[in-house]
């Protein structure tokens, strides 16, 4: 009996990935010996190694006119069966047409990216969660998926780089968009009174920041790809975020600690699975637009806020590993 073939849409970014391997599971667990396919941009495909529910990662690279062309070939090669996609974006939909899936499952135009997207559907799901991750389940329900249990498949990573010998905070300080950033100053005071706990503050980012993010006094540096990323989220005694993608990995992996958000929503974007505290001042205003200036709402959460509520945070994860 032939299986039932699936191809997921969620090209990037990092937390879109991440926020999307629930519904995948759904997917794979709903429809018994299905085979699911999962189209990536190869930026982000590490998320998805050694992943037991993807079967296939079909890299996808808009960038290059050689990459659509291979992608395109590999679609018409064997017809799907069903496409979800999760991105909700021109791209993303055309991607699940020319899949050939007699069943192409997306967003609502209300609630797609690019409205126009829902067009290469035919079965649009109107969904009245808020939270991305169940968002994305309603699409998996759609077309036939279970939710057992919010599980985030993510691989082990590697060491890369240099690591503090003792206990230590991880903090990833850089984002997609300035605004969303938290004062590189407001790390160093933190960095202080973390030490005074016997906790250092680690400060990750590309190799490419390693420069800006010596900035933070007293932190110690560690440049790494993703594969570190992942390993030293999970050596990490806890973590401070902000709404970027290291954030949702540690929320993923259950690592406890502190996220501070300011013009995005964290009941839409936040971290998923109750481990992490947000912090956010009662006076931001809701926006995504892509300033390039740290946010005022951003700069009121102020440092000593911070430590008091990870140090909460830890204590509180500390008795939960002894029960």
């Amino acid at each position: 009996m032939k299986s039932t073939r699936i191809l997921a849409v969620r090209l990037g970014a990092m937390g879109d990935v991440i926020h999307t391997l629930p519904a995948v599971v759904a997917l794979k667990r709903g429809l018994p010996g299905a085979r699911v396919t999962w189209a990536v941009d190869p930026k982000w495909a590490v998320l998805l190694e050694d992943n037991p529910f993807v079967d296939e990662v079909l890299l996808f690279n808009r960038r290059r006119w050689s990459s659509i062309r291979e992608t395109w070939r590999k679609l018409r090669r064997e017809p799907f069966d069903i496409a979800v996609d999760f991105q909700g974006l021109i791209k993303s939909s055309a991607i699940a047409f020319a899949s050939g899936a007699a069943r192409r499952i997306g967003f609502a135009s209300n609630e797609a990216r690019e409205p126009l997207a829902s067009r290469l559907y035919n079965l649009r799901v109107a969904t009245v969660e808020i939270h991305v991750v169940d968002r994305n389940l309603d699409l998996a329900r759609a077309a036939g998926g279970h939710d057992a249990g919010h599980e985030f498949p993510l691989p082990s990573g590697r060491p890369e780089g240099e690591l503090p010998a003792g206990r230590f905070i991880l903090a990833c300080p850089l984002a997609g968009w300035a605004s969303k950033q938290w004062p590189l100053e407001y790390y160093s005071e933190v960095a202080g009174a973390l030490a005074a706990d016997g906790l250092t503050l680690v400060v990750n980012g590309p190799p490419s920041a390693s420069v800006q993010l010596s900035q933070v006094r007293g932190a110690f540096v560690h440049a790494s790809g993703i594969e570190g990323l992942l390993d030293a989220t999970r050596r990490a005694s806890g973590v401070i975020g902000v709404d970027s993608g290291p954030l949702h990995i540690a929320a993923a992996l259950g690592r406890p600690g502190v996220a501070i958000f300011g013009p995005t929503d964290p009941a839409r974007n936040g971290p998923y699975g109750g481990t992490i505290t947000v912090l956010r001042d009662p006076a931001a205003t809701t926006t995504y637009k892509r300033d390039g200036e740290i946010s005022p709402a951003m700069r009121a959460v102020l440092p000593a806020a911070v430590v008091a509520a990870l140090r909460i945070c830890l204590e509180l994860h500390a008795e939960r590993m002894h029960l």
